[in-house]
């Protein structure tokens, strides 16, 4: 396996007016004069293009979010088989990412995104052919499991976007793509509301056919406006390296956490709010018009993460956004018991809130611990300055791309932890109690890794 890195550039530079052109001949965005007179207006219409693709295939992913809320007594399916059809598609979004990231330096930014985008027709096209009651329940899984493209969508578009930005504008860029991107899971459910108050919960194929154009437009935006830069590949050996290092495993369990609670429950919270009180909810409209909130708050502060950590330091913003996520769910735990709607709904935002925060924090820990690896082995004469560097730099690109895939996962585990409570208990209790547990060993994990005073510790992390 590999990673992306971008090789030295070429000698023609790029002419302020290649804007239009399929790919650049130079790309330099360190370099002071080039970026501000040439590689800035690209990069910047490159990440206004790749964020709205992003937040389309973030919306396909989600699909099944909003779906499951229209599959009314008439399709015959309980609790268990709906939460089964919303853990499919994140399966196949987690396990989608890796080669969605090595795709881009394979067959170019622009090229992928065409291919990728194009892609997401694949569940879209046969969900509005095919819902409606009658429908047997297999073919919903693989509709389901289909929508799971659109998760690999962010992975390629992060990788892509990482290439167009200088070090310094890396962080901001990034962040803006995530966002947007993460803006399509309640984008989706607005959609969804949108269809249950005019059309009604009979035509639950409305809600992909309103993708179909936006599909159509992103695929033909990234192939007008998108370029792909020079001299990128997939750097041989570096994720088989990241994948025998420690620290990309500890990573990927923070962020099952944070990624995977948000993503988990944003394809979970309108089935649990409908399950939990169903009295306060009898029809599809009635939980829908909350069930959006949640995952537009939570992508609306990612960034505040990225902020936080910048000044405070990324561990320990992540430590105490686990103990709030773990705060978060115990409040969750005692309103669905009280049977209150109120704490129960403040208790399930603050989990999107800090778990929006904790995407951004844990981003921010992954360069800062190989930077200060770095550092420690120049200082100690393991390694010279520059070959240093490029390892951290390689480092960060490989671990980012497995924890993407590993954290997606976690969307996975969130709707099976409600599966399987509702059919043994009868209730989420159960599922609340292991999410406390397990922002409990988060928490525990980050402090003996990354605060506890010792030698061992990264620092600055």
């Amino acid at each position: 396996m590999s990673t992306l890195a971008p090789t030295a550039p070429l000698a023609e530079a790029v002419p302020p007016a290649a804007g239009r052109r399929r790919r650049i001949d130079d790309w330099r965005p360190e370099d002071p004069d080039f970026w501000r007179t040439t590689g800035a207006p690209i990069a910047r219409r490159n990440l206004w293009v790749s964020i709205f693709a992003e937040h389309v295939g973030f919306s396909v992913w989600s699909l099944w979010s909003v779906t499951v809320l229209f599959l009314g007594p008439e399709y015959g399916i309980d609790p268990a088989g709906k939460f089964l059809l919303t853990a499919v598609p994140a399966a196949l979004g987690a396990a989608l990412r890796l080669p969605y990231t090595l795709a881009v330096a394979r067959f170019g930014g622009r090229t992928w995104t065409i291919v990728s985008a194009l892609l997401l027709l694949v569940p879209a096209v046969p969900m509005t052919m095919l819902l409606e009651p009658g429908v047997s329940y297999s073919t919903l899984m693989v509709l389901a499991c289909l929508t799971g493209v659109g998760g690999g969508n962010f992975a390629s578009s992060m990788a892509n976007i990482n290439l167009f930005y200088p070090s310094r504008l890396k962080g901001r860029a990034l962040g803006l793509n995530a966002g947007g991107g993460n803006l399509g899971v309640p984008a989706v459910q607005l959609v969804g509301l949108a269809v249950l108050a005019t059309a009604g919960a009979a035509y639950p194929r409305l809600v992909p056919a309103v993708y179909l154009p936006l599909i159509v437009l992103a695929a033909l935006a990234a192939a007008r406006w998108l370029d792909d830069v020079p001299g990128a590949r997939n750097e041989p050996g570096a994720l088989r390296e990241a994948a025998r290092d420690p620290h990309t495993w500890i990573m990927s369990l923070l962020y099952v956490g944070t990624f995977g609670s948000f993503i988990g429950f944003g394809f979970a919270f309108g089935q649990v709010l409908q399950l939990q009180f169903a009295e306060r909810f009898p029809t599809p409209a009635d939980a829908v018009w909350l069930t959006f909130l949640g995952p537009l708050i939570g992508s609306l502060v990612r960034p505040v993460g990225g902020h936080l950590a910048d000044r405070l330091g990324g561990a320990r913003v992540t430590f105490w956004n686990f103990v709030a996520m773990a705060a978060g769910a115990s409040l969750v735990l005692y309103a669905a018991r009280e049977r209150s709607l109120g704490l129960y709904l403040l208790g399930f935002l603050s989990l999107f809130v800090f778990s929006g925060v904790g995407n951004g924090s844990t981003y921010k820990m992954i360069p800062a611990i190989f930077r200060a690896r770095a550092t420690a082995d120049v200082a100690a004469g393991r390694r010279e300055a520059a070959p240093a560097q490029r390892w951290a730099v390689r480092m960060t690109g490989s671990l980012i791309g497995v924890a993407g895939a590993v954290g997606a996962s976690g969307g996975v585990l969130v709707n099976v932890a409600f599966r399987q409570s509702f059919l043994t208990r009868g209730s989420a209790d159960a599922a609340y109690v292991a999410f406390i547990a397990a922002y409990a060993v988060c928490l525990a994990v980050t402090w003996l890794v990354y605060l506890r005073p010792g030698a061992s510790r990264p620092a600055g992390v």
